[in-house]
Order: C-alpha cells, then structure tokens, then sequence
C-alpha cells in the first residue's frame, strides 16, 4: 500500500523539520513568495523616502538599510528564528564589503558576550546548589495578608534580576516555587491567580535593574558606545535602573492585587511556613545551610560586590565573572560542573546578540541610522520639544512587542535610529536609549509576547490565567509602565548623572 500526500509531511516526521522550513511551510505556496517580496517592499519604502528627501544615503549605508529592512520585516511578521535572521542579516554585510569578516567574527569575543556566558555559568551553580529556592522560600513564608505576600514575592523576583542573566531563566527558577504556593493555596484560587500574573510580569519589569537583566540591555549599551563612545558599565546601568525596576515591579503588584482579587480575599489572612514550600527532597528548604549553598552564597555576593567596585579595582566585569564562574565550577568549591554550566547557557541568544551588534554598528558607522533618523523623524528637527520626542519613543517602545516578539531584536531595530535622532531634538542619545529600553520591558499583553508569559500561561495541573486576564492587566499596567519610564527620564536620572538634554 502506498501512502501519498501532497501539502505536508506526516506528523512523525516534521519534528525533524528546521523552524525555517516549518515557518515557510506554514504559509503555503504564496508564502514562499510573499515572505522575501514582503521584506523587499520594507527596503523599498526607504528608497521611497529618499526620493521625498531628495537624497538618499550612499554607498555602504544603502545596503546596509536594504539588509535592516528585510531583517525587521522577517522579525515582525515571519516564525523564522530571530537568530537565523540575524545571523543572515550580518552574514549579508559581510558578502557586502560593508562590514569585514573579522569585524563579524570579533564580536563573538566582545567583552558583553563573555560577560553573559559567564554569568550565566555562575547562575547555574546558584541554581544548582539549592540556595535560590530556599531563599524564595524563606520570603514568601513570612507574609501575614495577601498584600504582603506579593510584595514579598515582588522583591524575591527583583533580587534575582542579579542571580540569572535571563528573564526566561528566572521564570523557570520560580515555576518551582510559584507552584509550591498554588498548592498550599489551593483553595483562593482568586490569590493563585493574582500570583501566576504577578511573577512572570515582575520577571520582565525588574530586568531593567541590572546590565545582565536582558540581552537587549547589552545591544543598548554597545549601540550608544559606537555612537557616543562611552556605553553603560554595570554600576551605571544598576543607578539607573534598579529604582525604576523596584517602582515599576511593585506599582505592578498593586495593579494586580486590586485587579484580581477582591476586597474580603485581599482581608483573609495567609498562613505559610516553610515547611510548606518543602517539595523537592533533592533540594530542601529547611534545616541548615549545606555547604554548596553557603559557598554559592558567598560567591554571589564576591561577584556583585566586584562589579559594583570596578572602580576601585579596574578588574574587567567580563573577567570578574568570569572568575566567578570558574570557582562555581571547581572541582573542590563549585556544585556544578562546567560542562553542566555550560548546557544551561542560550547559545541561541550569544549569536542573537553578537550578530545584532555587529548590524548595530553597521547602522551607526556607516550613516543609515542617521539617515532614516532624518527622512522619518525630521519634524523633529530644531525646536521641537525633547519632551514629546521622549513621549514618542517611550510610548512607541512600550509598544512594539505587538509587532517584534524578542526583547533584543526590538532594541537591535529600535535603539541605533533613537541614538542617532535624539540630537535633532535636543535629547542625550544615552537618555534616549535608556528610556526605550526601560520602556520596551513591557511586554505582557499576549502570551506569545515574552517567554515568562508564555511558559505560566501553560503550567501543567497548575491553574493560571487566560489571555483575556493579560489583555486586562495591560490596560492598566502599560499607561503605569510609561508613566513610570517618563517620569524617571525627566526628574530622577538627571539627579543621578544621565541628563535629557544636550549640554546639560
């Protein structure tokens, strides 16, 4: 008997399948030809607006510009992988003569991607020695009412913002413990509820306090030191950033509380010990400190303390951590292996990001950025208000997940043409970047709109949410978002060293 099909393979098969060819072969026939016609018709709309101008860019800047359109439209509207874009988009420049071999390549030794693997290694011996969830554990037992437990849980959240380098990897971090709640609060499922939106949603707010909170922080910062010449280090990015995280993290807290639970379940007090968060037997909660976790203790804070006093030392952040790693992974101190450490780094990401710096900087150096800065933005120009340009961006950041899913790649299109647009308007390029960025840490309207969302939105046996709760959330939670993001821009950096206007 012969079996024949003609649009798509069996389903025992297509699991084999490259996320390419399956994003391709979910669009038929017309997709095929759409998909590369779509980001043909992007870059067109560049030539569309150098004809409006009058002047075009030249040479390199011109490719480089047909290169970044196809990419932004295989971002915003395709499955293809955001790393195979990127890859290609830089593979592009690079068969181009725009950017050389070994300026493609280097970036894959840049200090920021040395700094992520790194601590990334470092967070696996955090996660591995049991001190993360004991932590977590001892936090939430000490709340009394249910307004205390999660902000008590929102300040757990933040902490880790400095012990995992990713906000996908903090979700997954506290799955454990979120579900050791839900069961011992099984019955409010109004407050299990509050709980499942609460975590993933302070997750992605509180990633802002810290340089390694999101890979997008670290294209941010390589943007502005190839525009600017000085990007952000790790204190100057934790000044800024950690009191808008903490603001925006626990304002969310009270958005929620108010919203999903009522006034007798927010009354009722809550009864939890530790001993009722004690689940896994392979790494308890209770009882004494063991070794690995005192050592991995120890080591974080050897590790922030260092990144903190670079100053004082000059010792690289990349180097730091890099040490860090290395004893996390020792034989005699480390409660993991290297190897192991190794397997939980996203090297999906590494290559994300390497190859968006190198796209970034293309941007920058050859003018294109600038460019588009001048034929989109231009009403910008001499006396426009930097307020209102601020107002635009923010609110145009906080945004852009409906369009572009990945924090990185939204920052990779968005920050080199803020950069180089905020002089028009009279604003510091580094406040510029620094609010979109903060601002693009919104993205909680779909479940599809970050990871952390996505992976507590479909927790086996474990009731959470719906879409139409993140649709609610969002209603208030992204006006409060920006709000927060515009009042820090105008009134509190400043106070702190990074001023909105030129020549302040």
């Amino acid at each position: 008997m012969t079996v024949s099909y003609t649009t798509s393979p069996p389903e025992n098969t297509s699991a084999n399948l490259s996320e390419l060819r399956l994003a391709v072969a979910q669009t038929g026939n017309a997709g095929r030809i759409l998909l590369p016609l779509g980001g043909l018709a992007i870059a067109a709309v560049f030539g569309w607006f150098a004809t409006l101008s009058g002047a075009g860019p030249g040479g390199d800047a011109t490719v480089t510009l047909l290169v970044f359109a196809a990419a932004v439209w295989f971002w915003t509207f395709t499955k293809v992988d955001d790393t195979y874009v990127a890859l290609g988009a830089a593979t592009l420049l690079v068969l181009a003569g725009v950017i050389s071999t070994e300026g493609l390549f280097a970036t894959l030794g840049d200090e920021t991607i040395w700094l992520l693997l790194a601590a990334f290694v470092i967070a696996a011996g955090l996660t591995s020695s049991g001190l993360t969830r004991r932590a977590a554990a001892f936090v939430v037992a000490g709340a009394d009412t249910p307004r205390q437990l999660v902000h008590l849980v929102t300040a757990s959240m933040v902490v880790t913002t400095f012990a995992m380098p990713s906000t996908s990897g903090r979700a997954a971090l506290a799955v454990p413990v979120f579900t050791a709640l839900a069961a011992v609060l099984k019955d409010r499922p109004r407050l299990v509820r509050a709980l499942a939106l609460l975590i993933p949603s302070v997750i992605l707010l509180s990633a802002v306090g810290s340089l390694l909170g999101a890979g997008a922080h670290l294209v941010t910062s390589q943007v502005v030191a190839a525009a600017t010449g000085t990007g952000f280090d790790f204190v100057t990015w934790m000044l800024l950033g950690l009191p808008l995280a903490l603001a925006c993290s626990h304002v969310c807290a009270e958005i929620v509380l108010w919203m999903f639970t009522d006034r007798a379940e927010r009354r009722t007090p809550v009864r939890l010990t530790v001993a009722d968060m004690d689940n896994d037997p392979a790494q308890p909660v209770t009882g004494p400190l063991s070794v690995y976790e005192v050592r991995a203790a120890l080591l974080l804070a050897a590790v922030v303390t260092l990144w903190c006093t670079e100053p004082l030392h000059g010792v690289h952040p990349a180097i730091v951590a890099l040490i860090g790693a290395l004893v996390a992974t020792s034989p005699r101190y480390g409660s993991t292996t290297l190897n192991s450490g190794f397997k939980t780094v996203p090297w999906s990401m590494l290559l994300f990001l390497a190859a968006t710096l190198a796209l970034g900087t293309a941007l920058t150096t050859t003018g294109a950025a600038g460019w588009v800065a001048g034929a989109l933005l231009g009403p910008f120009r001499g006396g426009t208000s930097p307020g209102l340009f601020v107002v635009v961006i923010v609110v145009v950041s906080a945004l852009a997940h409906l369009l572009i899913q990945s924090r990185s790649a939204r920052s990779a299109v968005l920050i080199p043409v803020v950069v180089a647009v905020a002089p028009l308007a009279g604003v510091n390029p580094a406040a510029a970047a620094f609010a979109s960025t903060a601002a693009a840490g919104f993205c909680h309207t779909l479940p599809s709109s970050a990871k952390p969302v996505g992976m507590f939105a479909r927790l086996e046996g474990v009731p959470t949410y719906t879409p139409a709760d993140l649709r609610r959330l969002s209603t208030l939670l992204a006006p409060a978002t920006i709000v927060l993001v515009l009042a820090f821009t105008w009134f509190v950096w400043p106070l702190l060293g990074l001023p909105l206007q030129l020549g302040k």
